[in-house]
């Protein structure tokens, strides 16, 4: 079974199909807390959340977001697709927050003669795009009126949190020219970027996914109106949800379309800001696993790297402290022990400043992370494993 995922899993039909199989597969990207967790339920995903996360059913699939649609065509579809939906207009729903791998899912189940679910929800917004369906679509409706899943209030980060954050944003923004596209994410350090765009002038928006500070750039009238704002699923506060209601301006995409490397290479001034939980000298990113176990996925960050390095203007900024707070260690570490998730960065930015490091060869790129980003404590000793690597 496949379910829609992030915050707009549909617990009601969830609930009764959880009933209705002792044994199932189930199939959701970024899943909650709070899914069916009892012997016969299997896990799948290519992007773990914390309800799945370190659990002992979870089969994890390794893949970019844009090539989950070609597992769910090709390798694992399903008999049975649960999706959320809003309720009817103009006798179409739509999928509403959610669109992301869904239609692949949809068309897989309905090639195989399998069953495809709508739990239409009073509560879910009308989106354009790929997400829009006819009611003969569905084999089964369940008809509900809940609150979409939401962020909630972020909890307050100490002094120093929050300094370093405002001013890995501040200089990533001071990258950002007017007219540039944002693939957009959500954190304390894309939130701090995004309170220092507010001045700029005809952004775009080309990204997997939005959250609440889209309505920040359109109030303060950074966003270009005559450009459409294009992602695949979102997630935020009820205000981000009544905005995106029935909004022209605002399309929401299947996967295959937005993680493209040859669409996002499309669009002008194309920025790519993640993060990761390790950087090393070879500017390889670790944003995936923890000691070798999955801790969640390569998402879209190798797609929208990729991209936004081959579009006109575009850069991919890899933006993250350079001390893990909770580990207490350094991110900028000699070589990975993990998994890589993405490399070739335009730059690594950090609280310490800016390592440049596209069109440099490979000393000058472990130079400038360990003088520009790396924390002041563990340059001697980044220095000392630099050399043993052949690099600086």
């Amino acid at each position: 079974m496949v379910l829609s995922g992030n915050h707009a899993v549909p617990w009601p039909a969830l609930a009764l199909v959880d009933t209705a199989f002792e044994r199932y597969r189930l199939h959701c990207l970024n899943a909650p807390k709070g899914i069916p967790d009892r012997e016969g339920v299997v896990y799948e995903s290519a992007f773990v959340g914390g309800g799945m996360r370190r659990h002992p059913r979870l089969l994890y699939f390794p893949a970019r977001l844009s090539q989950v649609p070609v597992l769910l065509g090709r390798h694992i579809p399903a008999d049975v697709v649960v999706a959320h939906t809003s309720t009817p207009v103009d006798g179409k729903v739509s999928l509403g927050c959610e669109v992301n791998v869904m239609p692949a899912a949809i068309e897989a189940c309905k090639a195989r003669g399998g069953i495809v679910v709508a739990q239409m929800n009073t509560k879910m917004p009308y989106t354009y795009g790929d997400g829009e369906y006819d009611l003969d679509v569905f084999d089964a409706v369940i008809e509900v009126d809940e609150p979409i899943a939401h962020t909630g209030a972020q909890a307050q980060i100490d002094g120093a949190r929050a300094e370093s954050a405002a001013t890995i944003g501040r200089l990533v923004a001071n990258r950002i020219e007017n007219g540039a596209t944002l693939q957009l994410g959500i954190g304390e350090i894309p939130d701090a970027t995004l309170r220092e765009l507010l001045d700029k002038r005809d952004l775009g928006i080309w990204s997997e996914m939005i959250s609440d500070g889209v309505l920040s750039l359109t109030e303060a009238g950074a966003l270009d109106r005559d450009r459409l704002l294009t992602c695949s699923f979102m997630f935020g506060r009820p205000e981000l949800f009544e905005w995106a209601h029935l909004n022209p301006q605002l399309r929401v995409l299947r996967t295959e379309t937005v993680n493209s490397v040859a669409n996002i290479s499309r669009n002008p001034g194309m920025t790519s800001i993640n993060t990761a939980l390790q950087v090393d000298l070879f500017d390889q990113a670790n944003a995936s696993r923890i000691n070798a176990r999955i801790h969640s996925g390569f998402g879209g960050q190798t797609d929208f790297t990729v991209g936004a390095i081959h579009a006109p203007g575009g850069q991919a900024i890899m933006a993250l402290r350079s001390w893990h707070p909770k580990a207490d260690v350094s991110t900028i570490v000699p070589l990975l022990d993990e998994p890589v998730t993405s490399f070739q960065h335009s730059c690594v930015v950090t609280e310490n400043g800016i390592a440049e490091l596209i069109g440099h060869d490979d000393d000058s790129q472990a130079r400038n992370l360990i003088e520009q980003a790396a924390h002041p404590s563990v340059r001697e000793e980044l220095w000392e494993e630099a050399h043993h690597l052949g690099l600086a």
